[in-house]
């Protein structure tokens, strides 16, 4: 992950937290537990067809899109890149493998250039020790969005069944 030579961290901080503040995972903190979750993210812009991360790396970070798309790849039977979904700001990505600690289980590629925001595991573990109530929020807000994400596709493959 490639970090964003960035402005004066208090600056950061707040711009990290005007961000977190519209995010729903984040809306039940208050301003100054979502400062405790600035001071412990990443912020890192990838260019246009620039490789997030692939399948099988290693998945120790979530991440949350400011700007930009970033495509979900799987590649078919055939070897054949296929995008499977497109997700653009105020949307996470990363989730998985987060929650799982198994490696990745699709490749991205920024559609556009794309700045996100990085939780990383280590950030996660600190916060969890220091402030085990606002890592709790987290946790059951990106289970939450797994969960959404599931009920999506198990649709979206009931659509398929029918229709194939």
């Amino acid at each position: 992950m490639k970090e964003i030579k960035f402005m004066h961290k208090s600056k950061l901080n707040e711009n990290i937290v005007d961000f977190l503040s519209e995010f729903p995972l984040f809306w039940t903190l208050t301003a100054d537990e979502l400062k405790i979750v600035a001071e412990h993210m990443n912020l890192f812009e990838i260019e246009k067809g620039e490789i997030l991360f692939k399948e099988g790396d290693k998945g120790d970070y979530v991440c949350f899109i400011l700007k930009g798309t970033i495509d979900i790849i799987k590649e078919s039977s055939s070897g054949d890149d296929v995008v499977v979904a497109s997700l653009s700001k105020g949307r996470s990505i990363g989730e998985l493998s987060f929650i799982d600690y198994s490696p990745r289980s699709a490749k991205t590629r920024a559609q556009t250039k794309t700045s996100l925001l990085a939780l990383t595991k280590i950030g996660f573990d600190k916060i969890q020790k220091d402030y085990p109530e606002i890592a709790i929020i987290i946790f059951k807000g990106i289970s939450k969005l797994l969960c959404l994400n599931l009920r999506k596709t198990t649709s979206q493959l009931a659509d398929y069944i029918t229709y194939h």
